[in-house]
Parts: structure tokens; sequence; C-alpha cells
């Protein structure tokens, strides 16, 4: 299994951030076993794209809720990754109470 689990939109409630926000949020290493995403669809040429992160942030998006990792932003680079078998990726963690 590539992911903790599968939703289907964001249980946690809107934070509000912007890009500049999350920016300012260091990144660290998190395993893909870890993650939750929010999303069940993607595009399969965003996967594919080797420009996906150029008008975007180089890291994805993950906010910590209830204990619990999900991937907001930056689905296709977590698989690209895990299709290129690293079990690990640099993400942008929002912790909300």
């Amino acid at each position: 299994m590539i992911f903790k689990a599968v939703r289907d939109g964001q249980p946690y409630p809107e934070h509000g951030y912007t890009l500049k926000q999350w920016a300012e949020i260091p990144p660290r290493p998190v395993s893909l076993n870890q993650l939750i995403t929010i999303k069940l669809e993607m595009a399969l040429d965003r996967v594919l794209a080797e420009d996906s992160t150029f008008y975007g942030d180089l890291f994805p998006h993950v906010v910590q809720w209830k204990g619990e990792l999900y991937l907001e932003d930056g689905l296709h680079r977590a698989l690209r990754a895990a299709l290129q078998q690293r079990h690990q990726i640099h993400v942008r963690v929002l912790v909300l109470s």
C-alpha cells in the first residue's frame, strides 16, 4: 500500500492558509504510508509532467489534524515518489488543533 488511506474530501476545518504562509513552514520528511489523501482522482498528465511544480510549491502540503496527516496538495508528487520506489517525501506540515 502506498498511502495510509484515500478519502474524498478534507475532514478538517478550513484553515485559509495562503501560498505565502505555506512557504514559511519548513519542509520535513514524512513516510508515504503515513499520509491520507483527500482526493479520489487525479490527472495522469500531472503525474507524468516534468514541470509539474513550475507554478506551485516544490513541497506537498500536509495538514496534521487529530493525529493524522492529510495530503492536501501534491498528490501527483507523492505518487511520482512512490513510482520511483521512494518511501519518504519532504512536505510542509500545517498542524491544526
